[in-house]
């Protein structure tokens, strides 16, 4: 998949809390180099243990980040096209997250999904229309995002969802 763009100040706010968020303190206080390598390393390991908590398995995950660039780099084995996925948008829809360098690879290769970034106004029936031609089929786009979507309605703008191929 390659480098996938975000909306950094759109997503989870993993970093505002624990260790990284002291770790994001100290950086911005007193930008050195060690402090700027502890904030990536916390931040990383906060994405991990993120993915971790959606129950998706990926073998040998390695999630690391880059704080000056905002960028995740991610790599393992998803056991599916849909795993990796799922992963890559734990990543990227992160508060302070640009971009993500997808490195994964897939043990049982499927059709890729397409992304679509939420904007305001938006709502699933609305994507279905837009990519099935029918307002009905939200429900696949609701399943495809889960965990991340706890519930259709709850969708903000700048939030990128997939869109699976046509069931």
């Amino acid at each position: 998949m390659g480098m996938l763009s975000f909306i950094k100040e759109a997503g989870e706010k993993l970093f505002g809390r624990g260790e990284a968020k002291a770790a994001q303190e100290a950086a911005a206080a007193t930008p050195t180099p060690e402090n700027i390598a502890a904030l990536s390393k916390t931040a990383g390991d906060a994405i991990e243990t993120y993915i971790g908590t959606m129950d998706l398995k990926v073998e040998a995950l390695d999630v690391s980040f880059d704080a000056p660039s905002g960028t995740v780099t991610v790599s393992g084995v998803a056991p599916d096209q849909q795993t990796k996925e799922k992963v890559v948008l734990c990543c990227g829809n992160v508060a302070n997250v640009a971009a993500v360098n997808d490195l994964m690879t897939v043990a049982n290769p499927e059709p890729e999904s397409q992304w679509y970034v939420v904007v305001s106004g938006d709502n699933l029936s609305k994507i279905s229309k837009q990519y099935y031609g029918t307002p009905n089929k939200y429900t696949q786009i609701f399943e495809a995002n889960k965990p991340m979507l706890t519930h259709p309605d709850k969708i903000y703008p700048g939030q990128v969802l997939r869109i699976p191929p046509e069931a």
